[in-house]
């Protein structure tokens, strides 16, 4: 027993450093601009490609999940990550700096599938907190992350640190989890050995996860940008902004470990979902008010908070959740991370900053459209009394 809460902390370490490194990316972003003399519709494109890199990496970590010792790929994923992001702030022209993202990106999405399926595979039916402990811990590293970036750039004038002292962490890390027993892949129950993949509900779910992930990672990458642009906060004080939404997240996280044991996950998703709508509206009725962007922001950190692990957790009652599914729905949140990130990166100098706020609510909107779909899915295969829908 002991030995399983050490490797539950191992996850959770890892995963402070992976909501690190995503969350610099928006409060970098005009530096990382300025060291490629890229204009701001160019720049978005490392979203994109970082994006890229993360699907890869989802979709083939995987199968090899399945297949291979987990801590084994896990700790190699989190050396390539330590490696890679030492050259991010010295990659002086956009092609490089893309191609060093992409390989970052297949790192960190490799890493995201290891502890969400190993997670899974530790505590099986009893992962519902652990999951959101899980998620929890990302959120604060989401929160320290443009701390970090705000200290570094008020000492030094420039990021490179920033991501240095990332690189610097995932050395002990990754010898942390080489040094911990794998858990076994759990194997699939006899009543499911002869059943397809369950495609619609996947399917449908992979599409919550796109638009989920589109929603978060475009808020956290480009609220820095958006009230910069605005005049509401400065280049320094924007990092305290970007702090206060993904603090608010972890706040929520936390929140949701104990929540997650007293109600079921769709009337979560639910709450969820009513709490980011009202949070994106404040926004938009009151644009001009810097107190109202920070209290927006910190309605909507707590609402966004336990989308990720509850859609999980909601798979998990409805669905087998292998390594190969977990993939598949981390697939769908690099295709929003491709996506959403980049469409407001293109229109965002030509028809102002407030486009930011109105892609990121309809991708709200959509998303919980997608989730009712998968509940009326879901119950109609239920019926059937197998835990797996039948075949599409």
């Amino acid at each position: 027993m002991k030995q399983k809460y050490i490797t539950t902390g191992a996850y959770y370490v890892a995963f402070i450093l992976l909501g690190m490194t995503i969350a610099a990316e928006g409060t970098t972003l005009l530096k990382l601009a300025e060291h490629t003399s890229s204009a701001i519709d160019q720049i978005s494109w490392v979203f994109f490609f970082g994006a890229l890199g993360y699907l890869i990496g989802s979709y083939t970590s995987g199968r090899l999940y399945d297949r291979l010792p987990g801590h084994l790929l896990m700790s190699s994923m989190l050396v390539l990550m330590g490696v890679v992001i030492i050259f991010v702030p010295l990659a002086s022209s956009l092609p490089v700096l893309i191609g060093i993202l992409i390989v970052l990106g297949f790192a960190k999405g490799a890493l995201d599938v290891g502890c969400n399926a190993l997670l899974l595979w530790l505590h099986n039916e009893k992962v519902a907190p652990f999951m959101n402990g899980l998620h929890a811990f990302f959120g604060v590293g989401t929160f320290l992350g443009p701390l970090i970036n705000e200290r570094v750039l008020s000492t030094t004038g420039d990021i490179h640190w920033t991501y240095w002292i990332f690189s610097i962490l995932a050395v002990p890390i990754a010898i942390l989890i080489w040094r911990l027993p794998s858990p076994q892949a759990r194997p699939v129950p006899d009543a499911h050995k002869d059943s397809a993949l369950p495609m619609l509900p996947v399917a449908i779910m992979v599409a919550c996860f796109i638009l989920y992930v589109g929603a978060e990672v475009s808020y956290g990458n480009w609220i820095y940008a958006y009230a910069v642009k605005l005049g509401l906060y400065t280049e320094v004080t924007a990092n305290f902004l970007t702090s206060t939404f993904w603090g608010f997240f972890t706040v929520g996280r936390l929140i949701s470990i104990w929540i997650s044991t007293r109600l079921r996950p769709i009337t979560i998703l639910y709450v969820d979902f009513v709490g980011c709508i009202l949070s994106m509206g404040l926004i938009l009725l009151f644009r001009d008010s810097a107190m109202i962007l920070r209290l927006g922001s910190s309605l909507l950190g707590i609402s966004f908070a336990s989308v990720f692990p509850t859609f999980i957790t909601l798979a998990e009652e409805r669905i087998h959740v292998t390594g190969t599914i977990t993939g598949w729905f981390l697939v769908g949140g690099s295709l929003g991370g491709m996506i959403i990130p980049v469409l407001i990166g293109q229109v965002f100098d030509r028809f102002g900053p407030g486009t930011m706020i109105s892609i990121v609510l309809s991708a709200i909107v959509l998303n919980l459209g997608a989730l009712i779909l998968f509940t009326k899915v879901s119950v109609r295969t239920q019926t059937t009394g197998d835990k797996i829908p039948v075949e599409i």
